[in-house]
């Protein structure tokens, strides 16, 4: 990882850099900065664009606030053509039937194999423009523009795709890994104060699972991260970066270690299909499902009672929810028939994500 200060512009800007290292040349850059002028994000995005055509995938909230500017981005020097698809917004909208429309675009445009489709969104749009890159005509390059805090610190990152099916979250996929992964913190200026605090409790697993000492400084820097201090901001989503980078170079196609990233996502991915995809944000089940497999943790000896509270304090200084309402449709039966079709279960058996022995620590459970 390095700071590039980029000198071809009259008014540079820092940014760090961090490198997602893969087998067989596949590396590629995160860039997390703010600030950056015209000049420097047109130069950064278009030096990942492999063809003279792209394909910019967003939604209906972000259309009005980003779209415009990333088109021009792109049109900058005139040597790419830019096409647009505008999706409906929202969780309930991560499907094949959606999922289509990229492709009908794609198809109707007469995008070709050379061909880069830009994911400018959160982690719907991601997941669903990703999918869609590894798809069409086989597999076309794409790169990722996270818009929301979950989506830079985890979704963008590490080459997982896919779409919603009603039976189960994420359950259609390929892994399909991005060009490049762009991050300008200014567009969480216009995210709303919910979606970024769900966003925190994905930077929240990484200190549990595997990283102690940014657990600590999260537990003394979260008034100022939900607060959107700048400088706050940017640290929390590098350091993110740099342990969800790591994570994927060992274990690219979650065979083993990756598995851990799905710290409280079995107990969140049932609660978010169980309750009607679009209840709850992603982040916001992960908070619950985090405090649960905390709590599961502690009967089963694994981590003493301080270790659970500093997991629901947390949390709750980040104002992510902890527990679920007193009329929420979940109860025991219906966490297990959903987590029974969770993509973590292998050879009929559950495997469980939880915390053992010291912060930092866990394991797979089966």
């Amino acid at each position: 990882k390095n700071t590039v200060q980029m000198s071809s512009s009259a008014t540079s800007t820092d940014y760090d850099v961090v490198k997602v290292d893969l087998a067989d040349n596949r590396d590629y850059p995160i860039y997390i900065g703010g600030g950056y002028s015209d000049e420097e994000a047109s130069e950064i995005l278009k030096s990942h664009v492999k063809g003279n055509r792209a394909l910019i995938i967003t939604n209906d909230l972000l259309e009005p606030l980003y779209l415009e500017k990333y088109e021009k981005l792109l049109k900058m020097g005139g040597d790419i053509q830019v096409d647009t698809i505008v999706l409906p917004d929202g969780e309930d909208q991560k499907t094949m039937d959606v999922l289509s429309l990229i492709l009908d675009k794609a198809l109707e445009t007469r995008l070709d194999r050379k061909a880069t489709f830009i994911a400018l969104g959160g982690g719907v749009i991601g997941d669903m423009a990703g999918f869609a890159a590894a798809i069409y005509q086989r597999g076309v390059n794409f790169i990722q523009v996270p818009t929301t805090v979950m989506a830079m610190v985890d979704s963008s990152v590490g080459g997982k795709t896919g779409v919603n099916h009603p039976l189960g979250k994420n359950m259609v996929g390929a892994f399909h890994q991005p060009e490049c992964v762009f991050i300008d913190t200014d567009n969480l200026n216009t995210l709303p104060d919910r979606e970024l605090q769900s966003g925190v409790a994905e930077i929240i697993k990484y200190g549990l699972i595997r990283d102690k000492e940014f657990f600590e400084w999260l537990e003394a820097n979260m008034e100022k991260l939900v607060g959107r201090d700048t400088a706050t901001m940017r640290y929390a989503i590098k350091r993110s970066c740099e342990n969800k980078a790591a994570v994927v170079k060992d274990d690219e196609l979650e065979a083993g270690v990756r598995a851990t990233l799905n710290l409280g996502h079995t107990f969140g991915h049932a609660i978010e299909n169980g309750s009607g995809y679009g209840t709850w944000l992603h982040g916001e089940a992960v908070a619950i499902g985090t405090a649960m497999a905390a709590s599961m943790s502690a009967r089963m000896g694994w981590i003493d009672e301080a270790l659970v509270k500093r997991v629901y304090d947390i949390m709750e200084k980040a104002k992510c929810p902890v527990d679920l309402p007193v009329d929420s449709p979940m109860n025991a039966e219906k966490f297990l028939d959903l987590m029974a079709i969770d993509k973590k279960v292998a050879n009929g058996q559950l495997r469980l994500i939880l915390l053992k022995g010291e912060l930092g620590e866990c394991v797979l459970f089966c």
